[in-house]
C-alpha cells in the first residue's frame, strides 16, 4: 500500500497556479524538521464549475515536483468521489477520498445487520481506550443504533474501494474514508465499530474523516467548544490506536481533517495532541488558496483591484445560488456583508485586509471572506481574464499563498518558530 507518510497535507489549487507556492510552504517546513506529505486535491463540483479535469492536477503536481527538485512521495487525491464520479479519476489519481455521507442512514439487510451484531457483542461493556483515562460504554442497543445508521454505507465503501483496485490494482493507491458533510459528529463509540465494518470490507485504510463537533465552516476559524473539540479528539485518537490493535488495521492509520484550512484556534490541540500520543495526521485545505489568490489581485491594484471587486459586487447578486451546495459549511450574516458601493471605494489594502484571515485586524471580514470563497465560478466564468491577471502578478499572489499555507497553517499546526 503506498504511504502518505505521518503527516499530510491536503492542497487545493482550484485554478491549477499556485502548486510552485504551496510546495514551497511543504518543503520549508522540511528544512525546519517537519517532514509533510503534499497532497493536491480537487473534488468533481470544482472540475465541474471550472472546467478542469482529473489530469489537470497531476500535471500540475508533476511539474511542481520536477521544478523544485522535489524527490519525496507526493499524491493527487480525487476528492470526495462516489460511484457516480470516480472513473474519470482512476487514471490520474493515487489517493481516493470515499465519500459515504449520502449512504449513512440507509438500512444494509437484515442478515447482514446480524451477522454485524454477533460479531461485535464481545465488545459491550466498557471498552478502555489506550493511552487515557478513560473507558467507552458499549451496549446491545448502542450496536444496532450503529448498524442501522453506518453499516449500509460503509458496504457502499467497499464496493467502490473493491472497484478502484480492479482498476488501478492492489497497494497502488491510498484509500480515506469520508463522511464528515454530515448534519451530527460521529461519536467515539460510532468511530469504533465503523472502523470495524470497514476491516470487514478489507480496506487498507490510511486515513478517515469524520465529522468533529462544532463548525468547521469553509475558510474561517472552528467555531466551538474548544475544550470539548480537545477531548474527542483524543478521543478519537486513541479509539484509531483500539482500532488498529482489535482489527489489524493499518499501523500508520490517521485522522484527517476536513475543511481543515483556517481553524486556528485548534490547531494548537491537534498538534499538542499528536506529539503527546506520537500520532499521525492529514489536513484537507481547498478554498484558502483561492481567496489568497483573491486577496493577491486585491493589493496588486489596477485592473486586478478592479477585477476582485466587480467579482464581490456579482457575488452579493448571487448570494442565494452560491451559497446552496455549501449550506452545511458555511454562516454568512448578509448584513455584516460590506455593501458594493463601499467596496467599489476601498484601495486595495483596504480589500485584502478585509478577506485575509488576520482575525485580529479590524477591517478583517468573517461574512466576506466566505462570500467570496464560495464564488469562485465567477473567476472561472472569466478564466482567460482571471488567468492573465494571475501570470502577471504571479510575485505577489504566489507570496500570498506561502505565507498563508506556511506561517498561518502549518506552523501554527505544528508549533515551528
Amino acid at each position: 500500500m503506498k504511504d502518505t507518510g505521518k503527516y499530510s497535507f491536503g492542497l487545493g489549487d482550484r485554478f491549477g497556479h499556485q502548486g510552485e507556492a504551496q510546495l514551497k510552504a511543504i518543503i520549508d517546513a522540511g528544512k525546519k524538521g517537519v517532514e509533510i506529505t503534499p497532497v493536491w486535491n480537487k473534488s468533481n463540483r470544482e472540475h465541474s464549475i471550472i472546467g478542469t479535469a482529473p489530469d489537470d492536477v497531476r500535471k500540475e503536481a508533476d511539474h511542481v515536483t520536477s521544478l523544485l527538485g522535489f524527490s519525496k512521495p507526493y499524491f493527487v487525491d480525487a476528492d470526495h468521489i462516489n460511484s457516480d464520479t470516480v472513473d474519470r479519476f482512476i487514471d490520474s489519481s493515487d489517493f481516493f477520498t470515499v465519500d459515504v455521507a449520502s449512504y449513512i442512514g440507509m438500512k444494509a439487510d437484515e442478515s447482514e445487520i446480524e451477522k454485524f451484531l454477533s460479531g461485535a457483542m464481545k465488545f459491550t461493556g466498557d471498552l478502555k481506550l489506550p493511552a487515557i483515562n478513560k473507558s467507552l460504554t458499549v451496549t446491545k442497543s448502542h450496536l444496532k443504533e450503529i448498524a442501522l445508521k453506518y453499516l449500509f454505507a460503509t458496504r457502499k465503501a467497499g464496493e467502490l474501494f473493491r472497484k478502484i483496485e480492479s482498476l488501478k490494482g492492489p497497494g497502488n493507491f491510498v484509500t480515506e474514508i469520508s463522511m464528515d458533510e454530515v448534519p451530527s459528529p460521529q461519536t467515539p463509540v460510532e468511530l469504533f465499530f465503523i472502523l470495524k465494518m470497514l476491516h470487514e470490507e478489507d480496506i487498507p485504510l490510511a486515513t478517515i474523516a469524520p465529522k468533529f463537533s462544532g463548525r468547521f465552516n469553509k475558510g474561517v476559524d472552528y467555531e466551538g467548544d474548544i475544550s470539548q473539540f480537545a477531548s474527542e479528539f483524543e478521543a478519537d485518537l486513541m479509539v484509531i490506536s483500539l482500532a488498529v490493535q482489535e482489527f489489524g488495521l493499518p499501523e500508520n492509520l490517521k485522522i484527517s481533517v476536513h475543511s481543515g484550512s483556517d481553524k486556528f484556534s485548534i490547531y494548537p490541540v491537534i498538534g499538542s495532541l499528536i506529539q503527546k500520543h506520537d500520532k499521525g495526521i492529514h489536513v484537507k485545505t481547498a478554498g484558502t488558496t483561492w481567496l489568497e489568490e483573491v486577496t493577491g489581485l486585491a493589493e496588486s491594484g489596477d485592473e486586478a483591484l478592479s477585477f476582485v471587486k466587480d467579482l464581490y459586487v456579482n457575488a452579493l447578486d448571487r448570494m442565494e445560488e452560491f451559497c446552496a451546495p455549501y449550506a452545511d459549511v458555511i454562516d454568512i450574516k448578509k448584513s455584516a456583508l460590506p455593501k458594493a458601493t463601499e467596496v467599489m471605494g476601498w484601495d486595495g489594502k483596504r480589500f485584502a485586509d478585509s478577506i485575509r484571515h488576520i482575525p485580529d485586524n479590524k477591517y478583517y471580514n468573517r461574512d466576506m471572506r466566505q462570500l467570496i470563497h464560495i464564488s469562485y465560478k465567477l473567476a472561472a466564468d472569466q478564466i482567460d481574464k482571471f488567468n492573465q491577471l494571475l501570470d502577471k502578478n504571479r510575485e505577489v499572489v504566489s507570496l500570498c499563498v506561502y505565507e498563508n499555507i506556511y506561517h498561518r497553517h502549518i506552523c501554527r499546526l505544528f508549533d515551528i518558530k
